[in-house]
C-alpha cells in the first residue's frame, strides 16, 4: 500500500482518518463518493488509492480494486478477485479478530470492485505474537493462496493486518504462507472457540455468512466449510516439513 504522508495532505496521519473499529465503517465505506482516484502501479492487477469523501462524515483514503482491473488467471475465476477480498473480511469480521481492514464492494470510476480502507503503515520493533498467529490461522481457513510479506502491516498502534486477500477460496488446497513460525503447534483454546463458532454461522442462517455464500461459487463454499469444519477438530496447525498434511491441507 501507498502510504506518503504528503500524498495524504495530512488528514491520515492528522487523526482524522476513521477508524477501523467504528460500528458505521463500512457504511461510511459503501455511501461515500470517490473525489480523487490514484493508481498504486506495484502488483498483479490495477488497483488505485482514493479519497473518500462521505460529507459531514469526513474523509478518508481506502484502496479500490476494480473487477475490470484483474488479470485472467488459469486456476481463479476471472473476476472474481474482489469478492474474495470482500469474502476475507467477513471471515475475519466473524471470527472478531480484526485482522483484515473493512472491506466492502463499491462502484466507482471502473466499475464495481472492492474498496478497504487504508491502513497508514508505521515501523515497529516488536509486534503481537497472537496477531501473527491469528492471521496464520486465517490464511488456513481462507485458503490463501498468496501471503506475502508486504501484505503484513503493522500500524501507529502496534496492530498487525493482513492485506491483499484476492487469491483465496479456492476449492483445490492453495495455501501458501511466509507464516509457518506456527507450523505443527497447537491451537489455543481461545482461537479453538473463535473457529468453532465460526463454523456454526456457517451452518446457520447468518448475514455475514449469506454475503460469503453470495460471493463464492456453491463448490467454494462447500470446501470453505469443510477447511473451517477439519481445523475446529484436528486444532493445530499443520506441519508439512515432517510429516504428511492432514486432512487434505
Amino acid at each position: 500500500m501507498v502510504s506518503e504522508q504528503s500524498e495524504a495532505g495530512g488528514f491520515q496521519a492528522g487523526g482524522r482518518a476513521w477508524d477501523p473499529a467504528r460500528p458505521d465503517i463500512e457504511r461510511l465505506l459503501a455511501i461515500s463518493t470517490c473525489t480523487r482516484l490514484r493508481p498504486i502501479y506495484y502488483g498483479s492487477n490495477h488497483c488505485f488509492l482514493v479519497t473518500l469523501d462521505a460529507g459531514d462524515e469526513g474523509e478518508s483514503f481506502a484502496v479500490y480494486k476494480p473487477r475490470s482491473g484483474e488479470y485472467p488467471l488459469y486456476d481463479f475465476p476471472h473476476g472474481t478477485l474482489y469478492r474474495r477480498e470482500i469474502c476475507s473480511y467477513l471471515v475475519d469480521k466473524i471470527l472478531g479478530w480484526s485482522l483484515v481492514p473493512p472491506t466492502v464492494r463499491a462502484d466507482f470510476d471502473y466499475g464495481a470492485g472492492s474498496v478497504q480502507l487504508f491502513i497508514e503503515e508505521a515501523e515497529h520493533e516488536t509486534v503481537s505474537v497472537a496477531e501473527l498467529r491469528r492471521l496464520a490461522l486465517l490464511d488456513i481457513l481462507i485458503n490463501n493462496a498468496d501471503r506475502k510479506v508486504d501484505h503484513c502491516l503493522v500500524d501507529g498502534a502496534g496492530k498487525v493486518w493482513g492485506i491483499d486477500h484476492g487469491l483465496t477460496f479456492n476449492v483445490q488446497p492453495k495455501l501458501r504462507t511466509v507464516l509457518w513460525h506456527f507450523a505443527g503447534s497447537e491451537i489455543p483454546a481461545d482461537e479453538a472457540d473463535d473457529v468453532r463458532r465460526l463454523s456454526q454461522c456457517l451452518q446457520r442462517p447468518h448475514s455475514d455468512a449469506e454475503r460469503i455464500r453470495e460471493l463464492i461459487s456453491p463448490a467454494e463454499w462447500k470446501a470453505l466449510r469443510e477447511r473451517v469444519d477439519r481445523i475446529g477438530e484436528y486444532r493445530r496447525f499443520p506441519d508439512p516439513r515432517y510429516k504428511p498434511v492432514p486432512y487434505r491441507w
